[in-house]
Parts: structure tokens; C-alpha cells; sequence
């Protein structure tokens, strides 16, 4: 046993290996697959075998570079849309708290708390003043 794998350890020098991309597409090749059994359709037996086939050409990769370069796409990817939805949840808890304005005179948004009536708005960027019902 010990052989086999300081035989795969030499074999896999100067390789690739694996990522977070790969363990991304590893689950996207399982999802597939749980598809697949309800879902007879060859969409997802092509999605499987493509993900398969990228996933091995990865690992098994000599362009090291390149392979790191599309790691560090995918991972700019995640974190700008996980981003996204962080920003959208904020927003969703804070509209029940808050009243967004936008000033007139500049564009800038103004967060006055909910329930004060009819107020007089002073934006801090600009200084010009408007009404506003919270």
C-alpha cells in the first residue's frame, strides 16, 4: 500500500492538484447526479461528464499558473456575489428599522429611523434641506 502511494505522490509533482474550484464542481457533479435519478433527461448525464472531465484536466494539469488564475477568478466571483446577497439581507433588516431617502440636490441616501412623522430632512453632504414622511 505504501507503494502505490509513493508512486502517486512522484506522479502528481509538478501537477496541479486540487482547489476550491474543484470542490465546487465535485458538488455541482453531485447535484447533477441526485437530478439525474428524478429527472431522466441526458442534459445532466452531459453536465456530469463535463464537470467530470474539467475536474481531472485540472488536477492532473501541468499549467500551474493558469490553473490558479482561474481559481482566483472563481474565488473574486464568490466573494463579490456572496457580497451581494450580504448586502441585500442588510438592506431587507434594515428597511423594517429605517426609512431610505434620497437627497434631491446630490443623490446621497439619508437612513432617518421609521416613525417620526412628516420631518425636515438635512442632508450632510450638501447641506440642502427637504421634507420627508417616515
Amino acid at each position: 500500500m505504501k507503494d502505490w502511494k509513493d508512486q502517486f505522490r512522484r506522479f502528481m509533482v509538478g501537477r496541479y492538484g486540487t482547489d476550491e474550484l474543484n470542490r465546487f464542481l465535485s458538488g455541482a457533479v453531485l447535484v447533477c447526479i441526485v437530478l439525474h435519478l428524478f429527472i431522466r433527461s441526458r442534459l445532466f448525464f452531459w453536465l456530469e461528464l463535463t464537470c467530470l472531465i474539467v475536474i481531472y484536466a485540472r488536477t492532473f494539469s501541468r499549467n500551474t499558473g493558469r490553473r490558479f488564475r482561474e481559481n482566483q477568478f472563481y474565488l473574486q466571483w464568490r466573494f463579490h456575489a456572496g457580497e451581494g446577497v450580504l448586502k441585500l439581507r442588510r438592506r431587507l433588516k434594515e428597511s423594517r428599522r429605517y426609512k431610505i431617502f434620497r437627497c434631491p440636490g446630490c443623490g446621497q441616501r439619508i437612513r432617518i429611523p421609521r416613525g417620526h412623522g412628516k420631518i425636515q430632512i438635512h442632508c450632510p453632504s450638501c447641506g440642502s434641506d427637504f421634507m420627508g414622511k417616515s
